[in-house]
C-alpha cells in the first residue's frame, strides 16, 4: 500500500506533532486544541482516528502502557514517518480557505439593518480580542523562557507572526467598517458606496501585485 495513498493534511499534522514528542491520542487532541486549531481546526473524532492509520502504514509505532489501572497507548513517529513528513513539508502546499460567517453576514447585510452590521463588527472585534490575549500569553511565555517547546521557538515565531497579523487585519477591518457605516441609513441597501475608499482598496491591491512582480520578487 502506498504510504501517502490516503493520507490527508491532518494525517501529516498529527505526524508532525508526534515528531515533537510521543503522545497518546488524548495528548494529541490537546495539542491540536492548543496550537493547530488556530489555523487547522478539526473535529476531535478525526484526531482519534488518524494515529491508527499512521501505524498501519508504518509511519508511527504504538506502545501499550498503563497509568495506574488505566490502559493507554502512546504513539511515536518512526524513521519512515520522519521521511514521509520531510517529503510532505518540502512539497507545495495549498493556499488558505477562508471560512468567516461574520463576513458572510456583512455580505448579505442588505437584507437586514445597519445596526445588524454594527453588532456583527463588534462580535468580530471581540473574537479577535479573545484570541489576541492567547497570542500575548504564548508570546510572553517564550520571551520569558516559559515556552513549552523552546527548541521550536524560531519556527513558532514565524507562525505566531502570521496569526497575529491576521488578527490585526480583522480588527483593523472591523474598526474601519464600523466607522464607514456610521453615516449609513437604517437600511444598508440604501447606502451609497464611497469611491475614495474603493479607490484605496484597488490601489492597495495594485501595490501588492507590483511587489510580487518586481525584480527580486517571489516569482524570480
Amino acid at each position: 500500500m502506498s504510504t501517502a495513498a490516503d493520507l490527508t493534511s491532518t494525517s501529516y499534522a498529527l505526524l508532525g506533532l508526534l515528531a515533537v514528542r510521543p503522545s497518546t491520542t488524548y495528548e494529541l487532541a490537546q495539542q491540536m486544541d492548543r496550537t493547530l486549531s488556530r489555523f487547522w481546526p478539526r473535529a476531535r473524532s478525526k484526531v482519534y482516528e488518524e494515529p491508527r492509520k499512521l501505524v498501519d502504514r508504518g509511519l508511527a509505532a504504538a506502545a501499550e502502557g498503563a497509568v495506574g489501572r488505566r490502559r493507554r497507548t502512546v504513539y511515536s513517529i518512526t524513521p519512515k514517518g520522519r521521511r514521509a513528513l520531510a517529503a510532505w513539508v518540502a512539497a507545495p502546499g495549498q493556499g488558505p480557505v477562508l471560512e468567516f460567517e461574520q463576513l458572510m453576514k456583512v455580505f448579505f447585510a442588505d437584507n437586514g439593518t445597519t445596526d445588524d452590521i454594527r453588532r456583527t463588527l463588534l462580535d468580530t472585534r471581540a473574537w479577535a480580542h479573545e484570541r489576541t490575549l492567547v497570542n500575548v500569553e504564548v508570546g510572553r511565555s517564550y520571551l520569558e523562557g516559559r515556552g513549552l517547546y523552546p527548541e521550536r521557538a524560531a519556527v513558532n515565531m514565524l507562525v505566531g507572526r502570521f496569526l497575529d497579523d491576521f488578527l490585526e487585519c480583522l480588527d483593523r477591518w472591523a474598526e474601519w467598517a464600523g466607522e464607514t457605516i456610521e453615516t449609513w441609513p437604517e437600511r444598508p441597501r440604501d447606502a451609497a458606496a464611497d469611491p475614495v475608499a474603493m479607490e484605496h482598496s484597488v490601489r492597495q491591491a495594485e501595490d501588492r501585485a507590483a511587489r510580487y512582480e518586481a525584480p527580486g520578487g517571489p516569482d524570480d
